[in-house]
């Protein structure tokens, strides 16, 4: 599977199994570079996306995560995968606190902080779909 850590000025690209509830980061786009983002399906081949969407502390929308929904409705279109949508509050917190614990030969050269978050935003969508049937909607809105 391939998540999305969706931002206006940068997406974050995780891969990952759910055989393994695992994730890995992958890559850092400039905004929705859509070619990049078709190498990337073409090249992993994933089963589905998740897109991780970002609401205040208090559950409610921003403009961010309308665009983190609109981007996976366009993921659906563009490429008819399955895309499931994930909460990812505070994903980017706790990368930024993932990648500091890490070797600095590793912050240096690994994807960056974007594709870091997208990889916690598809571990915590595996830990949550762990026994039920695999995605097989789009999101709504």
């Amino acid at each position: 599977m391939l998540a999305f850590d969706y931002g206006s000025v940068r997406i974050g690209v995780a891969v990952g199994s759910e055989l393994t509830g695992s994730a890995r980061p992958l890559a850092t786009l400039a905004g929705r570079d859509w070619t990049a983002i078709g190498r990337l399906i073409d090249e992993w081949r994933p089963d589905a996306c998740v897109v991780g969407v970002p609401r205040h502390a208090d559950g409610s929308e921003s403009e961010t995560t309308r665009g983190a929904l609109r981007f996976a409705r366009q993921l659906d279109g563009r490429y008819g995968l399955p895309v499931a949508t994930h909460d990812e509050r505070l994903s980017s917190y706790a990368a930024a606190g993932r990648l500091a614990a890490a070797p600095a030969s590793r912050r240096r050269s690994g994807p960056g902080l974007d594709a870091a978050a997208a990889a916690l935003i598809l571990e915590s969508w595996f830990a949550t779909v762990r026994n039920d049937p695999p995605c097989n909607s789009t999101p709504n809105a």
